[in-house]
């Protein structure tokens, strides 16, 4: 009966062992599914992180504005004051040898100035270039809202700056006068002597300096008495008794002419005759038309031409 006893408490203790090894098991493989579903939940947000990082990156960054020492120095200013001033005094020499070139040749006097305006727009494009792009090294966002900036002020403030501007630019590139020319420009006529980005200044027969706005020159009619050439034509007038014998002194005239140092004999001479009346008495208008060698002559050669004919009209008794 013993013997069964012990039996039993052993097969109950193998039982309870087991029992508790079974418990301990199920106990271990819960906390393992625990875990790996820690490690899965902590996966995702590994993903989606990642996932940010790469929008992230995609997206453009977004750069803090530079500083202003960045930009402007005291040795930037210093050297692009450097540039300015060498770059003035350099357009200054080139300009007075050009006119001094210009001087020396009478057929190529006009060609030579003409490359003066020319000369000074490129020159200083150029150092503004170098003092912007060598120097000062802006950025180029800070370049285009400075240059936004510059363009709305100076438009609202200055229109008829900017109305000259462009009238200059319009004259250098569509060229209806060029240095040295002869024109009439309202009631001011002369030769141009400057032309300039806001203005243009030609001198008058009685030596005086006239200038013009470029933004009046392009509003108006301009007439150029040579277009570029170094002669133009002189129209000199002489009044004739009515019964003057117009074939006469038309030979007259046209021989006269042709003694004068002044002319252009390249050109033809026209003689042309006209009636009028002043104060109820009849008369006959002649004008001479003939080519002067040199526009600066224009006014020697009327003087010359005109002294002459009246010279020879008086030898031959058509004039008193």
């Amino acid at each position: 009966m013993r013997r069964y006893l012990y039996i039993g408490l052993l097969l109950l203790a193998a039982l309870t062992v087991e029992a508790q090894d079974s418990t301990q098991q199920a106990h271990v493989d819960s906390m393992e599914s625990s875990v790996i579903a820690s490690v899965d939940s902590m996966v995702v947000p590994a993903q989606a992180a990642d996932t940010i990082v790469k929008d992230t990156k995609a997206r453009p960054k977004i750069s803090p504005p530079p500083a202003i020492e960045d930009i402007i120095s005291i040795s930037k200013v210093f050297w692009s004051l450097v540039f300015i001033v060498v770059g003035y005094f350099v357009l200054q020499f080139l300009t007075r040898l050009l006119y001094l070139l210009a001087e020396k040749s009478t057929k190529y006097r006009i060609t030579i100035k003409g490359f003066v305006p020319v000369l000074r727009i490129l020159g200083w494009v150029m150092v503004i270039f170098i003092v912007i792009v060598g120097v000062i090294q802006p950025p180029i966002a800070t370049v285009l809202a400075l240059s936004a900036s510059i363009g709305v002020a100076v438009g609202f403030a200055s229109q008829d700056i900017l109305k000259n501007i462009f009238g200059g630019i319009t004259i250098l590139f569509d060229r209806p006068f060029k240095v040295g020319d002869k024109i009439q420009a309202s009631s001011h006529y002369g030769e141009v002597v400057e032309i300039g980005l806001r203005s243009t200044r030609i001198v008058t027969p009685d030596d005086s300096l006239v200038t013009i706005p470029n933004g009046e020159l392009m509003n108006q009619s301009v007439s150029n008495s040579n277009s570029g050439e170094t002669n133009c034509q002189v129209v000199a007038e002489i009044y004739l008794p009515e019964n003057v014998d117009m074939p006469k002194v038309r030979k007259l005239a046209t021989e006269a002419a042709q003694v004068s140092k002044y002319i252009y004999l390249n050109k033809p001479i026209a003689v042309l005759f006209a009636h009028g009346m002043n104060e109820e008495k009849r008369y006959v208008k002649m004008k001479i038309k003939a080519y002067v060698m040199d526009v600066r002559n224009e006014f020697a050669f009327k003087s010359d031409m005109t002294e002459i004919v009246m010279a020879e009209l008086i030898k031959e008794g058509i004039l008193g």
